[in-house]
């Protein structure tokens, strides 16, 4: 029995790669961090500051649209164990945790990290442990969605 039946660990990888290299791009053409919450909050007018009105409208709706092309390419049939009501409030805590960390995964854990930033390695290393013992908590009362 495989612990992770449904990995695809060539696919993480070539993903991983084509995010660290966006971020890349991102930071040395335009001056700025490619954290997704940070440019959604600012394509939604939630944030001043950041990178141009355009740049993040443009970045944050690029994202779905570039998924959907590869989705569309390799023939992939993206699907959620879960339902919208969940994924819904999921987002909502992801982005109340933004909020609180002053950045997200993106922000923090792709290019943050990458700068050796302390504030960053702190959230990140926040970020998994949150993560971990969220899981480990919905197992352990029988949640397995």
């Amino acid at each position: 029995m495989a612990v992770f039946p449904d990995a695809m660990p060539v696919q993480g990888l070539i993903g991983g790669l084509l995010i660290g290299l966006s971020a890349a791009i991102m930071l040395v053409f335009n001056g700025r961090v490619a954290g997704c919450s940070g440019m959604f909050a600012r394509a939604v007018g939630l944030a001043k500051g950041g990178a141009p009105g355009s740049v993040a409208v443009a970045f944050t709706v690029g994202l779905p649209i570039g998924a959907a092309i590869v989705m569309a390419l390799v023939g992939v049939n993206s699907h959620f164990r879960t339902s919208w009501g969940m994924l819904a409030l999921a987002g909502l805590l992801v982005g109340l945790g933004t909020r609180l960390g002053s950045g997200c995964t993106s922000g923090h854990g792709v290019v943050g990290m990458a700068r050796l930033s302390p504030r960053s390695i702190a959230a990140t290393m926040t970020f998994m442990a949150t993560g971990i013992a969220t899981v480990a908590l919905l197992r352990l009362i029988g949640w397995n969605a």
